[in-house]
């Protein structure tokens, strides 16, 4: 039974690994992967050596580090408002809403966001105008950018990751609220004292997950979103492979790049883990 599933990951996730071995080479089509010369640390030392490698793994570590920190608490916050609700019908219909968005592509939802934000006739920009009396270039200015960046994220995927938040509150003893009640415990305090030390160990977990995709910068959203004038703050390390690694043929240093975003992944996760386990919830 387990082996097609034991297939399946040899051959597209193993195997595919000994590729990062180009970003010990100078890698070349004509020699191969196999025969390419060896550089030794030349490509990391290059990717250290220059401004811009640098000042994508500088965006891309604030643009994962903003989206956490930010981010992280809102699929929190909507499961307990979805627990609260005893109306189904309705409840039924915020999920449904809230879910919707997890579905479509970021081609769908770039297209939405330039709609509702450009400066010419878009809905904010309009609103913005009719109150200060002049339009602002919200996709071009980069604190704009930033928050349009983040916020997007958050519409998109904020209602799907309460799934499992919902699932877990579904664990929690309902004898628990109810003696929480009976000592006259307000809704808020039900929920400072028995609902979030309920969720405590799936905070945990989803908290050590998302540290692992800390330098993991969703391609489609950035690339669909980004522009020249924003280049500073938008240019990360998926669109710099994109960009210089596939149409301009380094790969090597972008291989370099890459197993670099690998190797400080794994290294904050071992981190987050370890702080987590000094408080009884580490994965291992």
């Amino acid at each position: 039974m387990f082996v097609p599933i034991i297939a399946f990951f040899v051959i597209f996730k193993y195997v595919p690994m000994g590729g990062a071995v180009i970003a010990f080479k100078k890698y070349n089509m004509m020699d191969g992967i196999l025969h390419s010369p060896w550089v030794g640390f030349d490509n990391f030392r290059l990717l250290f050596s220059t401004p811009t490698p640098i000042q994508i793994i500088r965006n891309t570590l604030m643009l994962s580090l903003l989206s956490i920190v930010i981010g992280f608490p809102f699929p929190i916050i909507l499961a307990i408002l979805l627990n609260e609700v005893r109306r189904m019908w309705f409840k039924r219909m915020v999920q449904t809403l809230v879910y919707l968005p997890h579905f479509f592509s970021w081609i769908i939802v770039s297209g939405m966001i330039v709609t509702i934000f450009s400066q010419q006739n878009g809905i904010v920009s309009g609103w913005w105008e009719s109150i200060t009396g002049h339009t602002y270039p919200f996709l071009y200015r980069e604190g704009s950018w930033l928050a349009i960046f983040v916020g997007s994220g958050i519409w998109k995927e904020a209602g799907f990751s309460a799934i499992i938040y919902l699932a877990a509150l579904t664990s929690i003893d309902p004898a628990l609220y109810e003696a929480a009640s009976i000592d006259g415990a307000s809704k808020w305090k039900q929920i400072r004292h028995v609902t979030l030390p309920g969720l405590q160990v799936t905070i945990v977990l989803m908290l050590i997950l998302s540290m692992g995709r800390v330098m993991e910068v969703g391609f489609d959203q950035i690339y669909m979103l980004q522009n020249s004038t924003v280049s500073d703050v938008s240019e990360v390390i998926s669109t710099y492979i994109y960009k210089v690694g596939l149409m301009g043929s380094q790969f090597s240093l972008t291989a370099a790049i890459g197993l670099f975003e690998s190797l400080v992944g794994f290294v904050l996760v071992l981190i987050t883990n370890a702080i987590a386990r000094r408080f009884g919830h580490g994965l291992w």
